[in-house]
């Protein structure tokens, strides 16, 4: 695992094994894999230090040398810090944040006047502790799903998040109530979905919409619905309540897909997050609690999934 020390707006890395005879340039563009256009940027602004002195790019490092990043520049946020939210946070540190998001809240806002979003609650929350930063999310959860969802801090974790999600790198593993039996319990969806031309908001399986890959397995049944444990190749708009509705079983709740309304939700939680830490390489687990009430998904042990 890489340590790293925040010094002000600088992270400090002390250059050990692992980076030693490697250059800068192979730092961001091979290790981290960062993209072109922003890898120019920390070269251009001379946010890159090594032993106190503005860095040569395809110089070698050796061991203990002081390599000093500059991330955490102070900026006036985007978006309007009126909405207080007491959000549950997973997991957290300068570089990362990841939230516990509660039901009938967005992940961000579609408009000017779209304030109660959990972009807002988050950016409240850096703020609140004395981070003038501005946070973005890295993936997004459905209005109406619960869960554990990824923010990143500044601009190099999230163009490294980012290549990680395209490269299926982030494993999110959702739990589902449907309605009936699935007759496969174990098995794969691989359908694509698109927009459903007559409806604004709906998504259907459409021979040309976008590839949709969903896992997933029953791991217990009660009389008239199943549970079932989710895992995403790709994160298609409703792509599980899409390809549950498809199968003949729609989740319970999501009155869009056909779902009886048991519940006033999609019966859907983003139950855990796994990743890789985009600076430290540390394997970071984090499971979100149920927080519905009253709760929905009764008897289960979100840390045992």
């Amino acid at each position: 695992m890489l340590k790293t020390t925040r010094k002000g707006n600088w992270m400090e890395i002390i250059t050990q094994k692992k980076w030693e005879g490697k250059t800068i340039e192979d730092i961001f563009r091979k290790e981290w894999e960062v993209p072109k256009k922003l890898t120019h940027l920390f070269r251009m602004e001379n946010t890159v230090l090594v032993n106190g002195l503005r860095a040569n790019w395809n110089h070698p490092l050796k061991n203990g040398d002081r390599v000093l990043i500059k991330l955490f520049e102070e900026v006036a946020p985007a978006s309007s810090l009126d909405f207080f939210y007491d959000i549950q946070v997973l997991y957290e540190d300068d570089h990362v944040i990841v939230f516990n998001k509660p039901a009938n809240m967005s992940t961000h806002p579609n408009d000017e006047n779209d304030k109660g979003t959990l972009l807002h609650a988050a950016q409240f929350h850096v703020q609140s502790n004395g981070e003038k930063l501005t946070i973005r999310q890295v993936h997004r959860l459905d209005k109406d799903t619960t869960g554990a969802i990824l923010f990143a801090k500044h601009a190099l974790s999230g163009a490294i998040l980012d290549r990680m999600l395209e490269k299926h790198e982030i494993k999110r593993t959702y739990l589902a109530i449907v309605d009936g039996h699935i007759k496969k319990k174990k098995a794969i969806i691989s359908e694509p979905i698109g927009r459903d031309r007559h409806h604004a908001t709906r998504r259907r399986v459409s021979p040309s919409g976008q590839a949709a890959v969903t896992h997933y397995q029953v791991f217990k049944e009660e009389k008239g619905h199943s549970y079932v444990k989710c895992w995403l190749e790709t994160g298609r708009t409703h792509q599980i309540r899409v390809h549950f509705s498809h199968i003949g079983h729609p989740l319970v709740g999501d009155r869009l897909y056909g779902g009886k309304p048991l519940f006033k939700r999609q019966a859907l939680h983003a139950a855990k997050l796994e990743f890789t830490h985009p600076i430290t390489g540390e394997n970071i687990i984090c499971y979100a609690p149920f927080i519905d009430q009253p709760p929905i998904f009764k008897g289960i042990d979100v840390y045992n999934i």
